[in-house]
């Protein structure tokens, strides 16, 4: 069980403070069937929220920003920037712009690990795959 205190820091980091408040019975709301009641992006970031408050040490997103607006694909990135520097995180993406800060990027085809390496390392290189696949979506 968490206090109030430790959750309202979390939804700070998460910026999900704003929400909750506006939400009739704030932290007492009851969360539908899903996560119905809020937005995809709301639910991704409450998420990370429960991931940061149990201190977990790998986090795997699939897609974590595929159907989110502008604004909260910013929000999400800058919690795993800044929330999970020190953890190990697994990020499965097709919108390459939500990889390019990371560490280490592992290039995979039909199952199979094609290229792990920077991603400083594998945009220099002509021949690199994440190369190609930079050039053929013009980023």
């Amino acid at each position: 069980v968490r206090s109030d205190e430790e959750i309202w820091n979390v939804l700070g980091l998460v910026e999900m403070i704003n929400v909750i408040q506006e939400l009739p019975m704030g932290l007492d709301t009851q969360v539908a069937e899903g996560g119905s009641n809020f937005s995809t992006g709301q639910r991704q970031l409450i998420c990370f929220g429960r991931a940061i408050l149990n201190n977990c040490r790998i986090v795997v997103m699939d897609e974590a920003t595929a159907s989110v607006d502008v604004e909260t694909d910013a929000k999400i990135q800058k919690t795993i920037r800044e929330q999970f520097a020190d953890k190990t995180v697994f990020v499965i993406a097709h919108r390459l712009n939500t990889i390019i800060d990371s560490d280490r990027i592992m290039v995979m085809d039909a199952g199979h690990v094609q290229e792990l390496d920077s991603p400083k390392n594998l945009m220099a290189n002509p021949d690199s795959a994440f190369n190609g696949l930079l050039h053929s979506l013009g980023e």
